[in-house]
């Protein structure tokens, strides 16, 4: 059995992953939001379409997109490994749930929240990423990505499916953030209540702005 089986199939092993995929998806929303953010300029997204355009043809950026999505797709299967593991380690529920003694409720619910924002995922690729790469709505120059994004969002419903989205991404990212660091042995008395502090700030802010996009574009705030 190679290194990456024994990896793999070991519970240890699978949280290791889940923390260096964990890491480097944090690195990604953090750009993501700062790029995005640059909507608030209020110029009619000249500037925004200027940063997409030149992540849209820098070789650089898009090898790493593939990266990415096989982070993202390493991150999801091996979060249902773990999930499952843990399932089955505990097949019967405990009589008496004793709440917020020992964790918090969305460090619980990992599994749920996790698949929220997959399937919030799902519905902004297909939104974004999949009309900005493989259609001619963007790369044809019939349209910009901020004019797809002014036509996606006067939908309230679309709206309100992508700060539900946020929410979801917040509390996912509150139990997330610290546990990746703690995974890869970051966990230390000094650093360890600076790390959740920025966690939980980064938890708030990111899925904040993200929220604030669709909500300001709706509301004509941002156009």
């Amino acid at each position: 059995m190679s290194w990456v089986t024994k990896t793999l199939s070991s519970s240890l092993g699978r949280k290791l992953i889940m923390g260096v995929t964990g890491i480097s998806l944090i690195l990604f929303l953090l750009v993501h939001c700062g790029i995005n953010s640059l909507i608030f300029f209020n110029d009619g997204g000249k500037t925004f379409n200027a940063a997409a355009e030149f992540m849209g043809h820098n070789w650089v950026i898009r090898t790493a997109e593939v990266g990415l999505m096989l982070g993202f797709i390493i991150h999801i299967a091996d979060g249902l490994l773990l999930w499952k593991s843990n399932r089955e380690k505990r097949p019967v529920m405990y009589a008496i749930v004793k709440g917020e003694a020992n964790s918090t409720w969305y460090s619980r619910s990992m599994g749920l929240l996790g698949t929220l924002v997959l399937i919030f995922l799902i519905i902004h690729l297909r939104h974004f990423w999949i009309t900005s790469r493989f259609t001619d709505t963007i790369t044809g120059g019939s349209t910009t990505l901020f004019a797809e994004m002014v036509a996606t969002f006067k939908n309230p419903f679309v709206v309100i499916i992508y700060v539900l989205g946020c929410f979801s991404l917040s509390y996912h990212l509150m139990h997330g953030f610290q546990s990746s660091f703690q995974t890869l042995g970051v966990n230390h008395p000094k650093y360890t209540p600076f790390i959740k502090g920025l966690g939980f700030g980064f938890a708030i802010l990111i899925p904040l702005v993200f929220a604030a996009m669709p909500i300001s574009m709706y509301f004509g705030w941002v156009s």
